[in-house]
């Protein structure tokens, strides 16, 4: 019996990006199949209650993800362009979204071809890992590529379909879930919420039996 793992995961999300490579060791020590579900960031998905009891929620947020990334040992900065495009003063959301949606759509794509997980841990280290101008010339190619994907190819395959029905397929299993923000891993219906959950994931997991490699 194939076990799984449902991944909801979001590419503005700091934590996101920091659980990547627990996902990539979750395959590597036990017989399990990540599955990569790209939702929305809140800020586009539920933007009427985002931050809206004030700036202490994203402040701290700063603060944490930057904490957490010198525990684990990995790089952080914040994105050099924002994957959404938001005035961080009002915290308005711009109507038009350039980056977001061309990122969900790649994380569809790969997640297609079985290899979301390969393209949330190489982009989300483009996005966060403190290179600003993740978007320009071939870097996002080059990342791409990392995961044993290719860019024009992928999205030449995304322009055949609309991937926002994957992407809304994903927020309402979340959702029923028990789940709101990413990441989320959820393994037979049991929601883990966050990053520093994949320890607790990981226990989860021996209980049941679920054999290692």
């Amino acid at each position: 019996m194939t076990h799984s793992i449902d991944v909801f995961w979001s590419f503005r999300s700091p934590y996101s990006y920091l659980v990547t490579p627990d996902l990539l060791r979750l395959r590597e020590d036990f017989e399990v199949e990540v599955n990569l579900r790209t939702v929305l960031p809140i800020a586009v998905r539920a933007k009427e209650v985002l931050f809206t009891d004030g700036p202490s929620k994203p402040r701290y947020i700063v603060i944490d993800a930057a904490r957490r990334a010198e525990f684990l040992g990995m790089k952080i900065a914040m994105p050099s362009p924002d994957p959404i495009v938001q005035d961080m003063q009002t915290l308005k959301i711009a109507e038009q979204q350039p980056h977001i949606y061309r990122l969900v759509g790649l994380g569809v794509e790969a997640a297609r071809r079985g290899k979301g997980v390969e393209l949330a841990y190489h982009v989300s280290h483009l996005i966060w890992g403190g290179e600003p101008g993740w978007n320009e010339g071939d870097k996002l190619a080059r990342a791409v590529a990392k995961a044993g994907l290719d860019l024009a190819e992928m999205e030449a395959a995304i322009a055949t379909y609309d991937p926002m029905v994957d992407i809304q397929a994903n927020q309402a299993a979340l959702e029923a879930a028990g789940g709101w923000g990413v990441p989320t891993m959820v393994f037979k219906g049991e929601p883990f919420f966050g990053q520093d959950r994949i320890d607790t994931l990981r226990w989860r997991l021996e209980k049941v039996g679920v054999p290692k490699r």
